[in-house]
């Protein structure tokens, strides 16, 4: 009976009306008028570029802070700014909106393909003679049994996805319901939406159904990172309390469970399932190779040198609605290029995911808990022949590690083929699916390097997700050896090739003419940080850092506006993507963590201090993403976890009282989902 009600509650269509940008909200007056405006561009969601910044944002986040030594148990929504402005910035503003986004595309909106019409989903109903709403429902109350969730608790009406849409308007299709479910303390309430997602769609027909590897990618990197920290670790159903886990048969025991709490558990498990999904929908129908308009290609034992077969930059797809969700008619490739941010966007989290299921027996390092999560149960574990080093003798399966080690293994050597110059040492930016582009461009190549470091931790079975950063014996495979080559031959050529007379990185490099261009731009700067930051980490070659010390310090000097608390983006302008936003993010998080002056530096310059940084780090978020009044910058709305709690007497969409408003409240008739927007920087008249 349970499941048959869960299957009515789990998915409702989204509604289709038309929302407004005037905000409708009551606005807080503002005791004095703000030197710079951060006035929103666009209300466009991109998936690629929210999904990258909030990935990075969720690495600024608790993470950073705990890293630089804050106990996070002293955080706490209702207490700003405490135990610092930048512990709660990074602890409380910079993760929390990142996970709440996340949940916004995944589990709300509606921005893509159901979960019931995933791969899996599909076959395993099948198998079991159900329908797939019917299959999906009992999966989901299985998954919360392995964590130890209550299944009368499980979120209603939610929409969580196979595969993620390229961009889509984020305001919300109707009203949302902010009626009362439960009471809290001190006249606070938990509103219906924050348990019954039915009013929080986007509208459909604001979205480009179009399929983008670095959207669904980024996102695919979302969960990832969140998954991989939800269940982490193991924790006791009697009381909640996290353990590290001892064994993978540690949740043998009735009193143990799966996830490092039985609320986050839940989470981890969903991601993990639409992550599973997802894997499988991509192996299956986006891959192109070059004579099939979408190639359901076997891409296990994939050879580049035989003809490519690749991730196109965009599907179209044609949808059915005639189900209880819409589903894919039709694919059909609309551009049939090789991007390099495509690429870089999708091997970032295939070797993050890889760090989870790695089943491979001579890897040591996995976590007791990821190798219980794929046991058999409740996620399938791989054939036996596909661990070994014999690739020659693997099974079809379509278990997550198999099907993410194709993947991952596939856009690894396409990067190289299609992407790498050897005789340059460089990645260029394009593919037409025959040839090689020309053009380098800094911020790409700078994120490839990134990638690549990660995907080499990966492969050799290294630490991934938040511990990327420790060191440890890794295994040594061939594959790494590779990617450590291309790694050092790319960061050689932004020290080089990219970095100008001016001290700044070029925005770009035309390999024909073997010359840099004579632009730079923030975005150019911050990918040329990153990418000599991930060299160095990765080689443990001082040089990198060196370079990437002197350059994050130019730009620091060139580019910062003390006034306008953000760096200018190119010439006198000060321009925010979503995309940008994570990159400053990242680069100040690189600083802090290692470009930050030590002792045995004797440069010492002043910008590399932490104090300093972690005071650039609060002046931006505060300026550019919470913006100086309710109606700015890019953080368009919040609810509770960042402290705008629901209050009985209070009507006014902001109970916090900062610069962000509830997201029924503000940017549209319906208000807004808690995402990045684009922002224009300018001097107030």
């Amino acid at each position: 009976m349970i499941s048959s009600i869960l299957a009515s509650t789990l998915l409702i269509a989204g509604c289709s009306s038309t929302t407004s940008e005037e905000s409708s909200s009551s606005k807080k007056e503002e005791e004095k008028k703000p030197a710079y405006n951060v006035e929103v561009a666009d209300y466009n969601f991109d998936t690629f570029g929210n999904m990258f910044a909030y990935a990075e944002f969720e690495l600024s986040g608790e993470p950073l802070a705990e890293s630089l030594g804050l106990d996070l148990d002293v955080l706490d929504s209702k207490n700003v700014d405490s135990p610092t402005p930048f512990d709660y910035t990074a602890g409380i503003e910079s993760y929390e909106y990142s996970e709440e986004a996340m949940y916004e595309v995944v589990e709300k909106s509606g921005l893509g393909l159901h979960l019931i019409n995933g791969p899996v989903v599909k076959t395993a109903s099948k198998e079991t003679n159900q329908k797939p709403e019917e299959w999906l429902s009992e999966r989901f109350l299985s998954l919360a049994d392995s964590v130890g969730y209550p299944q009368d608790e499980i979120f209603r009406n939610m929409y969580p996805t196979t595969i993620e849409y390229s961009s889509g308007d984020p305001h919300y299709a109707e009203q949302v319901d902010t009626e009362e479910y439960a009471s809290g303390d001190d006249d606070t309430y938990v509103p219906n939406y924050q348990v019954n997602f039915d009013s929080l769609r986007w509208d459909r027909d604001g979205m480009d159904k179009v399929l983008t590897p670095s959207a669904y990618g980024a996102t695919f990197l979302k969960q990832t990172l969140w998954a991989g920290d939800f269940l982490g670790g193991f924790h006791t159903v009697d009381g909640d309390e996290e353990l590290a886990g001892e064994t993978a048969k540690d949740d043998d025991d009735e009193n143990i469970a799966l996830g490092v709490s039985s609320a986050d558990g839940m989470q981890g498990m969903i991601l993990t399932e639409e992550v599973w999904n997802k894997i499988n929908f991509i192996h299956d129908n986006l891959f192109y190779d070059s004579t099939n308009k979408v190639a359901s290609s076997n891409i296990s034992n994939y050879d580049p040198t035989n003809g490519f077969v690749y991730l196109p930059h965009e599907v179209s797809v044609t949808e059915n609605t005639e189900g209880i969700a819409p589903d894919a008619e039709s694919l059909e490739v609309t551009d049939t290029r090789s991007l390099l941010e495509d690429q870089w966007a999708m091997l970032w989290p295939t070797s993050e995911f890889f760090g989870m299921t790695d089943q491979r027996s001579e890897n040591k390092q996995v976590a007791p808990s990821f190798q219980a999560l794929f046991d058999g149960e409740p996620f399938t574990s791989a054939p036996e022949a596909n661990l070994d080093a014999d690739s020659a003798n693997d099974e079809d399966s379509n278990d997550a590690y198999t099907v993410n080690r194709d993947i991952m293994l596939a856009i690894f050597h396409n990067i190289d083929a299609m992407h790498f110059n050897q005789e340059a040492g460089t990645f260029v930016s394009e593919n037409n699916g025959q040839d090689q582009g020309q053009t380098v461009n800094t911020f790409d190549a700078g994120y490839t390097v990134e990638s690549l470091r990660i995907f080499q931790r990966a492969i050799d079975g290294l630490p991934v997700g938040y511990a990327s950063g420790e060191d440890a014996e890794g295994l040594g495979t061939d594959e790494g050896k590779r990617a450590i080559e291309m790694i050092t031959k790319q960061a050689d050529f932004i020290m080089n090739e990219l970095i100008l007379d001016s001290g700044l990185a070029a925005e770009s490099y035309d390999l024909n003419e073997k010359k840099a261009s004579i632009n730079t731009t923030l975005e150019a700067n911050l990918g040329a940080i990153r990418g000599l930051t991930a060299a160095y980490l990765a080689t443990d070659d001082a040089k990198y850092r060196d370079a990437a010390r002197q350059l994050y310090v130019t730009m620091d000097n060139e580019l910062w506006n003390d006034k306008a608390k953000a760096y200018y983006t190119s010439d006198d302008a000060m321009s925010y993507s979503p995309k940008t936003a994570g990159a400053v993010s990242a680069v100040l998080r690189n600083a802090l963590l290692t470009l930050n002056n030590t002792g045995s530096d004797q440069n010492a310059p002043e910008n590399l201090e932490r104090e300093i940084i972690t005071q650039r780090y609060t002046d931006f978020y505060n300026q550019v993403i919470d913006g100086p009044a309710l109606d700015q910058g890019m953080q368009a709305s919040e609810f509770w976890d960042t402290g705008d709690f629901y209050k009985t007497d209070d009507d006014s969409g902001n109970t916090d009282g900062d610069m962000v408003p509830q997201i029924q409240a503000g940017h549209g008739e319906n208000g807004i989902s808690p995402v990045l927007v684009p922002v224009e920087i300018s001097k107030s008249n």
